[in-house]
């Protein structure tokens, strides 16, 4: 009879598991034998939309006709810029190509990810 092997935990929370073989995210499994790096990368949001809404809310406020619709794009222009944020992954090089292994818009969490998935890297030897 075969004794279950203990597999050395990294990092785990609800979403995400990395052990010294496997990252788990979501539905996705990546074993640890086929990574090359990991990285922790950003994905930069466009904000041309917001940038735009601006512009034109400050044109409408020019035309007295159309000033609570020009602050209603000036306002909606600035708020939609303080709500996006650029997302962050882990950014999984193997020998099939690249992959985003998990995507959040918090930086830190990302980079603790990576860094456990680098120990578990070193750890397999």
């Amino acid at each position: 009879m075969e004794t279950p092997t203990t597999e050395k935990v990294f990092y785990q929370d609800s979403k995400v598991t990395i052990t010294q073989s496997r990252f788990v995210s979501q539905s996705k499994t990546y074993a640890m034998r086929n990574i090359s790096s990991v990285t922790n990368y950003q994905i930069k949001k466009s904000r041309l939309l917001q940038v735009l809404l601006i512009l034109i809310g400050v044109l409408c406020l020019l035309a007295e006709s159309a000033r609570v619709f020009g602050v209603f794009l000036l306002a909606l222009g600035i708020l939609l810029l303080y709500l996006t944020k650029d997302e962050y992954s882990v950014r999984i090089n193997s020998n099939s190509g690249e992959a985003d292994g998990y995507i959040s818009k918090d930086q830190q969490l990302i980079q603790r990810m990576v860094d456990a998935v680098n120990e578990a890297m070193i750890y397999r030897g």
